[in-house]
Parts: structure tokens; sequence; C-alpha cells
């Protein structure tokens, strides 16, 4: 390698290795290790460090952006007080992620305006922070993904996306009736999705109420309840929509 009057050959080779954080910081670093005394392995301790931990912020900002999730919380901004009821313990339990290491599912049930999609989409967050690739996308837009596949090849590049995840958010199940296409495009992300990969839902339809969002096929919605709650945590929320509560605090 040829160095040019100008070129600095510690920068240069951390330029070429793709170490951005040590070449944005090696001076400093350099620096401080003079003003403490530190030793070469010490100094070579605190660079590795720094280039692995934003090496580790990048990956999370990348899953992050592939999630797609639709609105940045973390559980700790949940308000626990509106809902009539909800198991707080088993919610918490959630965000350990154990189910998503066992490929397990889990299932919210409630009305709208509840935080069902605030939980979720902070499940998600805490997924991507841990390594795990996410996937938020509403029952419908599901759907419509697949049916517009033109032939057999897109259809399965489609699919894949939503087979793909460590964990496949599936929100509103059931807010809007699909098709016989429409249901049975839904059962085979979730088919195949049994025992590889978790999939966390949001509905406002106890399990009772799913065979509408299955054409009415009880056969087939008996074969997707089959699938989904074999393992699966169910939370059911209650109460009144959360809009609300501007308008009876007002009041």
């Amino acid at each position: 390698m040829t160095v040019t009057p100008n070129q600095d050959p510690l920068k240069t080779a951390l330029k070429q290795l793709k170490l951005p954080w040590m070449l944005e910081n090696c001076d400093h670093e350099l620096a401080e290790a003079g003003r403490k005394n530190l030793s070469p392995r010490e100094l070579l301790c605190r660079l590795v460090a720094g280039e692995t931990e934003a090496r580790q912020a990048r990956a999370v900002e990348r899953r992050l952006r592939a999630a797609a999730l639709p609105m940045d919380r973390t559980i700790e901004t949940f308000d626990w007080e509106w809902p009539e009821q909800i198991n707080r313990d088993q919610v918490r339990h959630l965000f350990t992620l154990n189910f998503l290491r066992e490929k397990a599912n889990a299932v919210f049930i409630g009305t709208v305006g509840l935080g069902k999609t605030h939980i979720v989409s902070a499940l998600g967050r805490q997924a991507c922070e841990h390594g795990f690739n996410v996937l938020f996308s509403p029952a419908v837009d599901i759907v419509n993904a697949l049916a517009a596949t033109e032939d057999k090849a897109e259809y399965r590049k489609v699919l894949k996306r939503y087979l793909k995840p460590h964990m496949l958010i599936i929100d509103e199940l059931g807010y809007l009736p699909v098709d016989r296409v429409g249901a049975e495009l839904l059962f085979q992300v979730l088919s195949k999705r049994y025992e590889t990969a978790s999939t966390v839902i949001t509905t406002n339809r106890t399990y009772k109420e799913w065979a509408p969002t299955f054409a009415n096929d009880a056969s087939l919605t008996s074969a997707v309840l089959d699938r989904v709650l074999h393992h699966c945590q169910t939370i059911t929320i209650t109460g009144k929509s959360y809009r609300m509560k501007e308008r009876i605090d007002t009041e």
C-alpha cells in the first residue's frame, strides 16, 4: 500500500477495514490513552468495545427500519391504569422474549383504543434491540400483497417476506372482512410459521368470533386456531377507548 505524504496509515487502514467508529475516534482514544497512561491492551480494548457498540447500534437501527413499526413506543410509557382489565404480569413476561426463543405466539384481544398496537410496537422494538428480526403488517396488507402477485415465483418471494422474521406482528385481524381467497392466504402465512417462528396478533374478536374472518369456513377457522393457539399466550384487554380519555377528563 502506497501512502501519500498527507495520509495517515492508521486511518487509511481503518477505513479499508470498514471500522468507522475507530476511524472517527482514534485520535481521541490515543490522546486519552496517553493522558490516563493506559497500556496498549487497554487502548485496544477501548477501541474494540467502541466499534462493537457502534456496530450493534447500527444493526438495531436497520432492524427497526425493516420492522416498519407504526409507532415508537416502549412498555414503560404504557398507561396501565386506563384499561379495566389487563394482566400486567403476563404482558411483562412477554417482554423477556422467551416466547420468541420458543417460537410461540401471542394474541392480544380487545376493542379499539385500548393500547394493543402500543404494546406490540413496544414488543417489536424490544425484539429488534435484542437481535431479532421483526415485521409489522396489518392483516389486510398481507392479504393484498399476496393476492397482487402475478405468478408463483413472485408469490413465493412475497410469502417469504412474511415467513422470514422471527416475529411477525399481524395487526387488526378481523377488523375488515376478507373473501375466501384472502382467508386462505392468511392461513398459508399462519400455517407455514407454525412452530418455526413467532406470530403476534392484535384483534377485536374473541376466538369464537374468528369464523367471519376466515370466510365463515368452520374447517379453515379450526385449522387456523389449532396452529395459532397450540403454543400461545392470550392477553385480553377490556375497557373504554383511550381516545375517549381526554373527552372524559374534560366532562
